[in-house]
């Protein structure tokens, strides 16, 4: 199969039903883990992508340590299981590369001084594959970090723009992925300084302005979806905090 044996629109609307500046649909829970200092559950679309945050603590082996300031570690990794043909356990040159780009998305909000000489570890593994888990692993790890209480400068939020059929589109599904013509995922902070870029395909001047634009806001509109599911998880807590204390009172 190609892309010409595809029809990547119909009456307008893309294969899964969007419009072409429409996000898949996204769910976020908190604190899934309760032996992580901070977790995330992320679903985007087909993605399904779990991320666990465990520090500061101290680094091993001590040669490593930063005298000044944390070190960050981020590890992606797809499970066996996650695509249609069983992939090799362990890490590839992919995992590699997108682990290294993801803590570069993550790093430069992070108030790594506050902690000298120790390490901030992050994990993300993606359970179910489907186009975008970079995007999806750093919005989970953003969320997780946040849970774990680590210091940050703000929030981190990702999305993808693609090029199918010469249309600029949102959030591309895996067709949309593997057989479009582009692909630019961003990372970004809630007022616009972008922590990560990479391109993938071909683009026009004004069609790469529009991709950067339509993922921009793409990312916005995910900062809202990870900011309401952190405010959702603490005001439970309080809740359930002030429910107890006033059992004890009684």
């Amino acid at each position: 199969m190609d892309e010409s044996d595809i029809s990547f629109f119909k009456d307008g609307l893309r294969l899964d039903g969007r419009r072409a500046d429409q996000l898949r649909p996204i769910k976020i829970e908190v604190g899934v883990l309760a032996r992580a200092d901070g977790s995330c559950y992320i679903e985007m679309g087909g993605n399904k992508v779990i991320a666990a945050v465990y520090g500061p603590r101290e680094v091993h082996p001590r040669h490593l340590q930063e005298i000044t300031r944390a070190i960050v570690r981020y590890r992606y990794n797809m499970a066996s299981f996650s695509v249609e043909e069983r992939k090799r356990p362990g890490p590839d040159r992919r995992s590699h590369e997108l682990s290294k780009v993801s803590r570069e998305a993550l790093e430069p909000v992070i108030l790594t001084s506050f902690f000298p000489r120790s390490v901030i570890d992050v994990f993300v593994e993606v359970l179910q594959a489907d186009a975008g888990t970079r995007t999806a692993g750093i919005n989970a790890a953003a969320v997780a970090l946040a849970d774990a209480g680590i210091p940050m400068k703000s929030m981190i939020s990702s999305c993808a723009a693609g090029k199918v059929e010469d249309t600029i589109v949102l959030d591309p599904m895996k067709e949309e992925d593997n057989f479009g013509q582009a692909d630019l995922p961003i990372a970004m902070t809630p007022n616009g300084d972008i922590t990560l870029m990479q391109m993938d395909g071909n683009l026009t001047p004004d069609e790469f302005h529009g991709a950067v634009e339509m993922a921009m806001k793409g990312a916005r509109d995910i900062y809202e979806l990870q900011r309401k599911a952190l405010v959702d998880k603490y005001s439970k807590m309080v809740e359930k905090t002030g429910q107890e204390e006033v059992h004890a009172c009684d």
